[in-house]
């Protein structure tokens, strides 16, 4: 295990500026018609998933991106990725994805869980494609992250990191948006695997940065990155993939095929009151907070 040296935000935040509290507006925007306007999205709902499907097809179409979908077939229908590219300036065959899932698990309507990544991802989009990044960028909406696909041959990650790895794609970072929109002053808001707890902060107030050990070395160089740009809270851990979520979203896909990859997550279950329920509804997210960390996350992309 590595605990990342460095030091993490402490004080108060500072006000939002102009750009931020119009960034926060954006993605409450994103989240209230995923998860409360479409809702539950997976195969068990598939006219919902098609439908935040086409939502995000014309979100990153509106943007300008060339948009190409990849689908797949599972047991209930076809399924699919959504990716959209902005060319790397210097670099243009070294791939960065940024990635999140767009499914939500059954019985639940998924704002934090994923609606908050794929909102983040979708401004992501919107920032990077003005900003000439050296190398490639990619920005993916991955389908079938939550069970029963997780993990399996079904999962949307894994099925697009193999096709990327037949076609001998040089992808040098995945960054996985997971769940980035619930935090707490609160002490003893924040739990941890029982291996972690003495490590770190018990207030769920700060951003995670995850890896498994094979990725220390990009964790490393992102949470750096977040740290030199971006006023607030955020630890960071490598650790061996056995361990209770370091694995637990896409990310774990690319590491399989071998490609560097880190989660940015704000731990999901290890905090968050309504995972996987039918309360993970677009009310119980802090917007401002997610704002900064997407902020935050641009300037990471920039760097890489």
């Amino acid at each position: 295990m590595a605990i990342m040296s460095g030091r993490s935000h402490q004080g108060r935040l500072p006000p939002l500026s102009t750009g931020e509290s119009e960034l926060r507006d954006r993605l409450r925007g994103h989240v209230e018609v995923l998860s409360g306007q479409i809702g539950e999205r997976n195969t068990r709902s598939l006219p919902s998933l098609r439908e935040a499907a086409g939502y995000l097809t014309t979100a990153f179409g509106a943007l300008g991106l060339a948009v190409r979908e990849e689908p797949y077939r599972v047991e209930a229908g076809q399924v699919v990725n959504i990716e959209a590219q902005i060319r790397g300036s210097a670099l243009p065959g070294e791939i960065v994805v940024i990635g999140a899932h767009y499914d939500s698990v059954p019985g639940s309507p998924g704002a934090n869980d994923n609606a908050s990544g794929v909102a983040a991802v979708l401004e992501l989009a919107r920032t990077l494609r003005d900003a000439r990044p050296r190398r490639t960028v990619r920005l993916v909406a991955f389908v079938n992250e939550e069970p029963p696909y997780f993990q399996s041959e079904s999962m949307g990650s894994l099925v697009y990191t193999r096709r990327a790895k037949e076609r001998g794609e040089k992808i040098v970072a995945m960054l996985s948006i997971e769940t980035i929109g619930y935090y707490s002053d609160r002490p003893k808001s924040q739990q941890y695997p029982a291996s972690l707890s003495s490590f770190y902060p018990d207030t769920g107030n700060f951003i995670g940065f995850v890896s498994d050990l094979g990725s220390v070395n990009l964790l490393r160089r992102v949470l750096a990155s977040f740290r030199k740009s971006t006023p607030f809270p955020s630890q960071g851990l490598a650790a061996p993939g056995g361990i209770t979520g370091v694995g637990w979203s896409d990310h774990w896909s690319f590491r399989q095929a071998g490609y560097p990859a880190v989660m940015i997550t704000d731990t999901a279950p290890f905090r968050y009151p309504h995972y996987h329920d039918s309360s993970d509804t677009p009310d119980k997210l802090d917007y401002d907070r997610m704002a900064r960390v997407v902020g935050g996350v641009v300037r990471v992309v920039e760097e890489l």
